[in-house]
């Protein structure tokens, strides 16, 4: 991972009372000059994107490298936000697109029965890492498995398929709010069987907080300019 910069002394601290300032009034107070409130907004999101970032690279490293990168094209491009989306969503975007490039220049290729074909890198892990991971798996599809078969297919046609709220409800010939129903129905289930077959900690993973969110925020501010 790279090495993240130490704290500039050239940003004046965000004023007091500004962390419950709203999204797009620490946007445009940010494009306006007031670059310190940039802070604000890192630490609102860095669990989102870190979550987001690490869910595509795999890695917690290349994750925290991603996540600055994200904040720092964001606050370069502010001037392009149109508000046509959430703050929360076009950051989240950012991350993520940036996530992906990240994980295509870590991809190689390999032939296959003659054909190309990108596979991730291999990053040494563990046998016991990789074993923990196909636990993971095998308790979420025995999880899915143990739906009822209505709940089951939507689960699978929205989470699996990516299928919009719409498009289920088209194939399955339901009204979109019982695919709503349903699939609130199918995760409530579902969260309910993986607590008791791997316990709470295992929703704890990806956790960024405490030390982590302040190096995170100290390394994004020191790359801005001074306001």
């Amino acid at each position: 991972m790279a090495g993240m910069a130490q704290p500039s002394s050239r940003l004046r601290p965000a004023p007091a009372g500004a962390t419950e300032l709203s999204d797009p009034e620490v946007v445009r107070r940010v494009a306006a000059g007031e670059v310190a409130l940039f802070e604000i907004l890192v630490r609102r999101y860095n669990q989102r994107l870190f979550r987001v970032a690490r869910s595509i690279v795999a890695d917690d490293g290349e994750a925290e490298d991603v996540v600055q990168e994200a904040y720092l094209q964001a606050f370069h491009h502010l001037e392009t936000f149109r508000g046509e989306a959430s703050f929360a969503t076009w950051l989240t975007r950012i991350a993520a697109h940036a996530a992906m490039a990240r994980a295509r220049k870590g991809r190689r290729l390999v032939l296959m029965d003659g054909e190309a074909v990108p596979m991730p890198e291999s990053h040494d892990r563990d046998p016991e890492s990789l074993a923990g991971n196909g636990e993971l798996r095998a308790a979420l599809g025995l999880a899915v498995d143990e739906l009822p078969a209505a709940l089951r297919t939507v689960f699978v046609l929205r989470e699996v398929e990516g299928m919009s709220t719409e498009e289920a409800a088209a194939a399955l010939e339901l009204t979109t709010e019982n695919v709503r129903v349903r699939l609130h129905r199918a995760r409530a289930r579902l969260r309910q069987r993986l607590d008791e077959r791997l316990g709470r900690e295992a929703r704890r993973l990806y956790l960024f907080d405490g030390a982590r969110c302040d190096r995170m925020v100290s390394a994004v501010m020191a790359r801005l300019p001074a306001s």
